[in-house]
């Protein structure tokens, strides 16, 4: 009779999960484990987190389908470091299944857990399951890895076959599913130390909220090329969140878009498609260069020295930069904890390039905001704004935040929404309404540098001090004419 434990992470479903497969192949009897890391949750700023709401629940639904299918959830608030050894001690089990984690952070903790383990003779395993290809499955031809998107893309789909998004039939071997000898309840939240958020009235959780997205996105993905740039539309698949914490499989949303984009040329899929492949590249980037999680990927840009000023970084992180697209972007993920992907982009060009701010501290300020954080993910689209990091746009080219804003929100709406002061301002005036006269002012209701802040930055002014900041890096490109 043999016994194993798989330790749950991101990886919160009890169907295509690769580790916890090959736990219940390999084992007679298969205990599950996830812990509340203290060792992650004492560093969150705020006991109000979305996401330790959205996790609870979705391990709430976990634990509920493992007991409708004979086994349990063993759930620990505790380092997890000693936690899992120990409990994988006390089980007297002869191996630990998880899936891979990339994370310069995870990866140490991993090898903290595989030693203690071992010492114990107790065998750690990993695997495959939060990405298609990892690691070194997809390298140039010279045998290094890729650190520009395009041709990265052109080899990961020549290396995909239909076995990448089948699923692991987890239900084949579930028989293997066991009780713990002892009761196990599931903490509540307050006694986690956190308290309810608004989260789910904005995100369904667990297995079944995912789901009900995918369905949901499956129904609008035709349209998604044409409406995923447009933040007042219902354009993305919402699914990043749970793609984040595994309560769906990426073989199942990867296979969903190829299907898609196979059989009836789908626009929307493809791009889809071609997204979560970003996803699998940002992953390998950060298993490859771990230095890139504090430092910049291309190195000469650590010596710009960033001049931008603390009630600037204060303006921009609670929507009150005087520039509508912005404000409304900021304002949107402090609500919500999200932020729609073009705001990502142009909220992050502002920071950078207008109001000459390190690009870490924006990093840094979402991955305490957003509900779908993810390192490799966050931090490869702060360098690709900053034009630090590995196939970042050109330093010479900033995004413009007025004409981000009329190209993008051309009526408003979403700036309206986000942004009330300005809901009586006339669509003309929206987007950049510091030019209004007083009279026009008068006649919305709002005094700008009253109702409403004026302009904490000039762009023109701005573009020009950034460009002069990265020419003197030595080894910045040449501006293009």
């Amino acid at each position: 009779m043999t016994s194993a434990l798989f330790w749950f992470r991101r990886d919160l479903r009890d169907h295509d999960n690769a580790g916890l497969f090959h736990a219940l192949k390999a084992a007679n009897v298969v205990y599950c484990v996830f812990v509340f890391d203290r060792d992650i949750l004492r560093e969150l700023p705020t006991k109000a987190d979305r996401r330790v709401e959205f996790i609870w629940e979705s391990v709430a639904q976990l634990k509920a389908a493992l007991q409708q299918a004979g086994g349990d959830l063993i759930v620990r608030h505790a380092a997890a470091v000693t936690e899992i050894p120990a409990l994988a001690k006390q089980l007297g089990v002869t191996e630990v299944h998880a899936n891979e984690d990339y994370e310069p952070a995870a990866r140490t903790r991993d090898d903290t857990v595989a030693a203690a383990l071992e010492k114990s003779g107790i065998a750690f395993r990993t695997w495959k399951d939060q990405v298609i290809f990892a690691k070194d499955e997809v390298l140039t031809q010279g045998g290094t890895p890729f650190s520009v998107f395009t041709p990265y893309k052109n080899a990961w789909i020549k290396l995909r076959t239909d076995f990448h998004f089948q699923p692991y039939p987890v239900w084949k071997y579930a028989h293997s599913l066991a009780e713990p000898p002892f009761e196990s309840p599931l903490p509540t939240l307050e006694g986690l130390g956190f308290r309810r958020t608004n989260i789910l009235s904005l995100v369904p959780a667990g297995m079944a909220g995912a789901n009900t997205l995918r369905d949901d996105f499956i129904d609008r993905m035709e349209r998604y090329a044409d409406s995923r740039d447009y933040p007042a539309v219902k354009g993305g698949s919402y699914l990043s969140m749970h793609n984040r914490f595994g309560t769906i499989s990426i073989r199942e949303l990867a296979g969903i878009a190829w299907a898609e984009t196979l059989r009836r040329k789908n626009p929307g899929a493809e791009t889809w498609l071609s997204e979560l492949i970003w996803r699998d590249f940002y992953f390998q980037i950060i298993w490859h260069h771990p230095n890139a999680a504090t430092s910049a990927f291309k190195s000469e840009y650590d010596a710009i020295k960033w001049p931008g000023k603390p009630a600037h970084f204060r303006a921009w992180c609670e929507g009150r930069t005087g520039y509508p697209i912005v404000d409304a972007g900021m304002r949107q993920l402090n609500f919500t904890g999200f932020m729609h992907n073009r705001l990502r982009m142009i909220v992050a060009s502002f920071l950078v390039k207008d109001l000459l701010i390190d690009w870490r501290k924006g990093e840094q300020y979402f991955a305490e905001h957003l509900n779908d954080f993810d390192l490799s993910a966050n931090n490869g689209g702060w360098q690709w704004a900053a034009s630090t990091g590995c196939d970042a746009q050109p330093y010479f080219r900033i995004f413009h935040p007025v004409n981000q804003s009329e190209k993008f929100d051309p009526q408003g709406a979403f700036i309206r929404r986000y942004v009330p002061e300005m809901r009586s301002v006339p669509d003309e005036h929206l987007h950049s309404p510091w030019n209004m006269t007083p009279l026009e002012q008068q006649a919305c209701n709002i005094i700008i540098g009253k109702d409403y802040p004026a302009p904490i930055v000039d762009h023109a002014v701005q573009r020009v001090k950034a460009l002069a900041l990265y020419k003197g890096v030595k080894g910045a490109p040449a501006e293009e004419d």
